[in-house]
């Protein structure tokens, strides 16, 4: 008998046979619900002998039955009741168990989000996708949606979404565009390594999202929960319905705080830092300002994340002015990475080693953080070996710089756009989706196997822009923007000095600059001055306008 979960009180599956009633019995469940009308099929018992047999199984038995696609109201709040007054766990059953699940996603609307519904259905091999516009709707019958429709719709107002919608607008002006984002500001993400160093204000790395919206886009200030690709449809939060003819999902990633036990509860206190979130940095600023010894930690989790050098270089700048006021060497710096080594492009490796002897640090490699208590200054990590065996670590510090697991946000994973591993599925040449032609995705939330970085997204966005607008005609269609994977990780390995590491897929170096200017194999005081004085204007004022400098895309014929 197949049983799929869906929360702790109920599991779903198709028509349960009178013969496996005692099976559902001895896997510990207490009730049966059936959503099947009697006489539905010929493959059903009656509701009368399903009672009778989950009677003789010490079970409770009641009947919900709902006709295929005429879910009510009151059937939800029929459902809703049974529910309540069963003894838990349940099993329910239709004839596939689509119109349990449909129920039970509907009945949840009031006190649960809908990425949440539908992940959870999703993962018990439901699609939901076509009453999702009904859950966010509070589970009722939508009778008057809101809608609106536009000819691109852009969901994301990050570094990606602003840069594909400007790069668009500036290839055709006459293009009617709308960007989905309910957030009141825009961050300069990159520039929070520097505000952890005290060498950049927080205020310097944001703006408001009003402000860099180009003129002639359109804001829609709402979350997006859902989308149905099928209908050309973003849903929106209260049920509100935005229909496009092409799409652009760029909504970035989810930053898994509470992957980490204990880890939200002393964010920001008991030594506990991040640069990963806009108001620790300035926290991590001031632990390295007071620190005057003893052992600092520094983590990176398991890949994908975003900018995968930055945890290291949070270290690296730690150190260097932990060096120059003396207490570096009356102090224990380890870099305990769930990774098997310190960067993902091997050539880039030799330079930062002279940087980790350098500063004494202990590299400890296959430590993934699960768990931390902040007021008894411990960490706890899992180590795994090359052979798989799992050993749990102890680490007591005095400082912790933690970077949390990361993961494509609730609504995308539950999303018919996503790929298995949750993130958008796209052609990582062409950043199409590789399902529904006129959906694209650029940005940390793509699958495409390259480093999750700003410098990524500006490369990705004229890609995504010319490919987009030669499906409509507004551009030379002769042949395809190709994205070869291009990222950029500015190292820093001391105040003043960077590693420029520029790369595409495989690992392959993809320096930008001539040997004689920046070697990209040393560090270089060049470098320091691009990351600091050139790249913020070059992101806030060609990047975000749609002025593409250095980021001009391949191409190959058609």
């Amino acid at each position: 008998m197949e049983i799929k979960k869906l929360s702790e009180t109920l599991s779903v599956g198709p028509q349960l046979p009178l013969s496996e009633v005692g099976a559902i019995a001895e896997a510990g469940f207490k009730s049966i619900m059936v959503n099947r009308p009697d006489g539905e099929g010929d493959d059903q018992p009656a509701f009368a002998d399903m009672a009778e047999a989950a009677n003789q199984h010490g079970l409770k038995a009641i009947h919900v039955p709902v006709a295929p696609g005429k879910i009510g109201d009151a059937d939800v709040e029929a459902f809703a009741r049974a529910m309540e007054d069963l003894p838990k766990p349940v099993f329910g059953f239709c004839r596939t168990g689509t119109r349990t699940t449909t129920l039970w996603a509907l009945s949840q609307a009031g006190s649960s989000d809908v990425p949440s519904i539908l992940g959870a259905a999703k993962s018990a091999g439901y699609d939901l996708t076509a009453v999702a516009t009904r859950i966010a709707n509070g589970g009722k019958v939508p009778t008057d949606v809101p809608t609106e429709k536009h000819q691109i719709v852009v969901v994301g107002g990050g570094a990606a979404g602003i840069a594909v919608a400007a790069s668009m607008l500036a290839r055709s002006g006459d293009l009617d565009i709308a960007i989905i984002d309910p957030a009141e500001f825009h961050y300069y993400q990159p520039g929070w390594t520097l505000v952890g160093a005290g060498i950049f204000t927080p205020e310097q790395t944001r703006k408001p999202l009003a402000d860099l919206i180009p003129d002639k886009a359109r804001h829609i200030t709402s979350a997006a929960v859902a989308f149905d690709p099928e209908n050309n449809a973003v849903i929106l939060e209260g049920g509100r319905v935005v229909h496009y003819d092409r799409l652009v999902v760029a909504p970035g990633l989810k930053l898994d705080w509470a992957g980490v036990e204990g880890l939200p509860e002393t964010l920001g206190k008991n030594g506990v830092t991040s640069n990963y979130r806009y108001d620790l940095a300035p926290y991590t600023a001031r632990l390295v300002k007071e620190f005057a010894g003893g052992t600092a930690l520094f983590t990176q989790p398991p890949m994908p994340i975003k900018c995968a050098g930055a945890p290291q270089k949070a270290m690296y700048l730690s150190c260097d002015a932990w060096r120059d006021k003396g207490v570096l060497a009356n102090s224990k710096v380890e870099f305990l990475n769930a990774g098997p080594g310190l960067f993902g492009v091997a050539d880039y490796v030799p330079p930062l080693m002279e940087y980790v002897k350098a500063y004494g640090i202990e590299l400890s490699f296959g430590h993934n953080l699960f768990k931390i208590d902040g007021p008894a200054r411990t960490a706890w990590f899992k180590k795994t070996d090359k052979d798989g065996n799992v050993e749990v670590i102890e680490r007591k510090f005095d400082m912790i710089h933690v970077v949390p697991p990361q993961r494509a946000p609730d609504f995308i994973a539950a999303s018919p756009l996503a790929a298995e591993t949750g993130w958008v599925s796209v052609d990582q040449s062409t950043l199409k989706h590789t399902k529904y032609e006129n959906v694209y995705s650029l940005g940390d939330v793509m699958s495409a196997p390259n480093a999750k970085t700003a410098a990524a997204a500006r490369k990705q966005a004229p890609v995504v822009a010319e490919n987009l607008l030669a499906d409509i005609g507004k551009h030379d269609g002769s042949e395809r923007a190709i994205y070869d994977g291009y990222g950029s990780c500015p190292l820093t390995v001391e105040k003043g000095k960077i590693v420029l590491a520029e790369f595409g897929y495989g690992g392959k170096r993809m320096p930008s600059f001539p040997k004689w200017l920046i070697d990209d194999l040393k560090p270089s005081r060049l470098a320091w001055f691009l990351k600091e004085k050139l790249l913020p204007p070059i992101y806030w004022n060609a990047m975000l306008k749609g002025r593409e400098p250095l980021a001009k895309p391949k191409h190959e014929k058609r």
